[in-house]
């Protein structure tokens, strides 16, 4: 049997040059004579073989390894679950309490599973549709289709065996897209009719849990928060699980390059309440932390002003009967507006100083000189003093967030890209931009990215301490601007000017402040711009604000003249318990 292997091997071997071969069990050659076993090993022939008899009967779309990068079959819902997931997480973690989302967000959330027919219901919304194809099928006929609708979301998938493992080899269930419905979610249509869900939508869900908790947390904090990276929005999706595959138009969903503007916001949280046909809120009472008359203490420290203006503030409040709760608490019923406790908070104490102060670039500095006047001027409150001392810091912090924007990494870990010329070019640009950065690094010898800050509630610091701001004012006196009259604390200032109250008729109209601005007092100007940059809104956005307040307090209560051209003032008697005033008209 060897000799008829070894027939054609002539060679002699290289140790005892004989001619005389054998095969090994392993099929390999051997010399009989000095056993030395070389390289060359028996040829196997299969007889069986035909040549033209075999064809490829399936392809398969790459290496095993390779099919299992695809992940898991999943649904858009799942992903905005896992980031409203984080971002509540993240929020306990900044001292909310449990029950805001334990008994609070993910009750919404599954209301709005229901309400958008996306879970929870017997009729769902057919969110998705796609084929999968048994292997060897040359027509769509021998096909099997599988639809998927979100209410499978709440627990593992159940397809049949045969699906699963057709939807590894197929990886076709979702055209350039790692997910199963992305095309729906991208249909303005699907996204009008059903409330589809977004990524402003899970800031606008998270402020109305927090609402609804009635947290110590307004709309405003929660915006800084995660424009301080506290709270994942900007690249929430790389938190997502490694089994979700974010690609192709997952990217138009779930990335986003900018925060949202507080009217955005709160204009979709307002929507999104309709939509979800919510109940009546809890009351939000004067004990509550959201209430205007707490919350505008933290607003008198932040900017630094006297303990004093805050007795002002409420009787202010009462005056234009919104310290009752039900004008503080959202009832769709009877009040459906949603309210901006911060914004209306800061509105009322920017209308509070202009009752005490006048804010008129006469009134305000001629109380001041007055100030400087008294026997003990530093323990009355002058507002040039402060508004020198806050100028310097509100600088410093202007400063220091430009800064910190501009060093800002907005770029993610994990890009999403919508193809792969895109993910070529985009990644291509990366290392340049790494590189880039490494060299001003060198040069600069500073790190480029900006340093984390420890969240806080205030913009600033006050006190004598290291690292503060300033000294603090809160524990000055008001001093001259207020005088004793019959027995009752009245602001020396006479007058109390407004611009036209006259609200537009039509609602596409939203702000004249560009078109007035020219003609309000500087002072004025400059503090709408300070509790602007608190609240990090603009200033457009508070000043009508400040006029829907000073509607309450006007309405019907005092006789208006309707002027045309310069300005006109009436002056009015007080009742008694209440502060002098004056009104200018324009």
């Amino acid at each position: 049997m060897d000799e008829e292997v070894t027939a054609g091997y002539t060679e002699p071997c290289a140790q005892c040059s004989a001619v005389d071969w054998g095969v090994s069990d392993e099929g390999r050659f051997y010399c009989r004579s000095c056993h030395n076993v070389i390289e060359r090993t028996r040829e196997v022939v299969d007889p069986t073989f035909t040549p033209g008899s075999s064809r490829i009967s399936t392809i398969g779309r790459g290496s095993r390894t390779k099919r299992s990068e695809r992940g898991r079959l999943w649904m858009i819902c799942e992903g905005f679950q896992f980031i409203l997931k984080n971002q509540a997480d993240a929020l306990l973690r900044l001292g909310v309490q449990t029950q805001f989302k334990d008994q609070v967000l993910c009750e919404l959330w599954r209301l709005y599973l229901q309400k958008s027919q996306q879970a929870f219901t017997h009729t769902p919304v057919r969110s998705s549709q796609f084929k999968l194809k048994r292997p060897g099928s040359d027509s769509e006929s021998g096909a099997e289709s599988f639809i998927i609708s979100a209410s499978e979301t709440d627990g593992e998938m159940n397809l049949p065996s045969t699906a699963g493992s057709n939807a590894e080899s197929h990886s076709d269930w979702s055209v350039c897209s790692g997910s199963v419905d992305a095309a729906s979610y991208l249909s303005t249509q699907l996204r009008r009719s059903h409330g589809l869900m977004s990524m402003k939508k899970t800031l606008a869900l998270i402020h109305i849990a927090l609402t609804w908790s009635r947290e110590p947390l307004t709309l405003s904090d929660l915006l800084r928060l995660v424009n301080e990276g506290h709270v994942p929005y900007v690249n929430a999706y790389e938190e997502l699980p490694e089994e979700m595959k974010l690609e192709g138009k997952d990217s138009l969903i779930f990335r986003v390059e900018s925060v949202p503007s507080h009217r955005a916001v709160h204009q979709e949280a307002l929507a999104l309440i309709l939509f979800l046909k919510l109940p009546a809120f809890p009351p939000i009472s004067r004990q509550s932390l959201l209430h205007p008359a707490l919350l505008s203490l933290r607003y008198l420290t932040d900017a630094n002003l006297p303990d004093e203006l805050h007795p002002w503030l409420c009787r202010l409040m009462e005056r234009a009967d919104m310290a009752d709760q039900t004008l503080h608490t959202l009832d769709p019923s009877s009040r459906p507006a949603l309210p901006r406790y911060d914004v209306q908070t800061a509105a009322l104490l920017i209308v509070t100083m202009k009752l005490v102060f006048g804010l008129d670039d006469h009134t305000e500095w001629d109380l001041s000189n007055d100030a400087g006047d008294q026997d003990d001027p530093g323990s009355v409150f002058s507002l040039r003093r402060w508004f020198r001392l806050l100028q310097a810091a509100l600088i410093r912090a202007q400063d220091r967030r430009d800064r910190d924007l501009a060093r800002k990494q907005w770029r993610s870990k994990k890009p999403l890209y919508m193809n792969k010329k895109e993910r070529y070019v985009m990644t291509k640009k990366r290392r340049i931009a790494e590189q880039l950065q490494l060299c001003f690094e060198k040069l600069s010898s500073r790190r480029a990215a900006a340093e984390p800050v420890s969240p806080s509630s205030f913009r600033f610091y006050w006190g004598d301490e290291n690292g503060a701001d300033g000294p603090s004012m809160h524990h000055m006196k008001l001093g001259g601007a207020v005088t004793l009259k019959n027995d009752v604390l009245t602001p020396s200032n006479p007058t109390y000017w407004h611009p036209a109250l006259k609200p537009c008729i039509s609602k596409n109209c939203r702000s004249h402040y560009s078109e007035v601005e020219p003609t309000l007092p500087r002072t004025f100007v400059w503090l709408l711009q300070l509790f602007s940059f608190l609240l990090d809104v603009k200033p457009g956005y508070l000043y009508e604000e400040v006029l829907s307040v000073e509607r309450r307090v006007f309405s019907d209560k005092s006789p208006r003249r309707r002027k045309t051209g310069t300005r006109a003032e009436t002056r009015t008697r007080a009742r008694p318990g209440t502060p002098q005033r004056a009104r200018e008209t324009r």
